[in-house]
């Protein structure tokens, strides 16, 4: 961690924030004036890109390696957070993974996987949020969800468990952490555009974009827009809500049913 800064800036902490979604959420909430800790699993080079283009713009941040799932970690990481900035005003539980199999062959590693990084990870990260946010009766917790929570995509029971499962309890959560003066919300994108999706098969691209009304991907900046308004004080009577950014794809296939085949 970096030097203590126990003034006033806010302070904000992403998991998973070193490329694609996390990192957009990162380099938009520092250019908010928010001083991020950029957290990451493994791969630090990444995260140092991250890092260089939040100073870029003039941004603040620091890193903190911690695998999420594993609440020994996030115990030690929220631990050197108040040591160093005595506060925690934003988390983000971005921090995920997919491991899509067909039920009938998903191995169990696959799912307890899924289950620990995509739902595990939040509780932890949550309960250790809490207890810095509640003291100062402020805080915003952010959880990114997933479209596949809300329409059922083969090969993804334990993914549509997880993101499921996360919607109850951040508005649950919500309810509960009110009174502290907490705030609970979900961002819930579907295709995003980023280097890993763009690299799928030209068919699948043109078969996911026949099924969006916007015929169009949302951009990881898009997201991570949608996530520092929740974390604003222009949403601070927002708790409880998700918000879908998937150019419409679910409304169209919970109105007429539809699915795309094999997704």
């Amino acid at each position: 961690m970096a030097e203590p800064d126990r003034g006033d800036t806010p302070v904000a902490l992403v998991t998973g924030a070193s490329r694609g979604l996390g990192r957009a959420i990162a380099v938009e909430l520092a250019g908010r004036g928010q001083h991020v800790i950029v957290n990451y699993k493994t791969n630090r080079r990444e995260a140092e890109e991250t890092l260089s283009q939040i100073k870029e713009r003039g941004g603040a941040a620091t890193l903190f390696q911690a695998d999420v799932s594993r609440p020994d970690q996030v115990q030690a990481m929220f631990q050197a957070v108040f040591k160093a900035h005595r506060r925690l005003d934003i988390l983000v539980n971005n921090a995920g993974i997919t491991r899509d199999e067909y039920f009938l062959t998903m191995r169990q590693q696959s799912w307890d996987e899924v289950i620990a990084s995509d739902l595990g990870a939040v509780l932890y990260c949550c309960k250790m949020a809490v207890g810095l946010m509640a003291g100062a009766r402020r805080g915003v917790i952010v959880n990114i969800g997933s479209s596949s929570a809300l329409s059922a995509r083969p090969g993804q029971v334990n993914y549509g468990t997880a993101k499921s499962a996360l919607l109850g309890f951040s508005r649950t959560l919500a309810r509960e952490l009110a009174g502290k003066g907490v705030r609970v919300l979900v961002v819930a994108p579907g295709f995003t555009a980023t280097p890993m999706t763009e690299a799928l098969p030209r068919e699948v691209i043109r078969e996911t974009l026949a099924r969006i009304p916007l015929g169009r991907w949302s951009l990881p900046r898009e997201i991570a827009r949608a996530v520092a308004f929740f974390a604003s004080d222009a949403a601070r009577c927002y708790s409880g809500q998700t918000i879908v950014i998937d150019g419409g794809r679910t409304a169209l296939e919970q109105e007429y049913g539809l699915q795309v085949q094999g997704e």
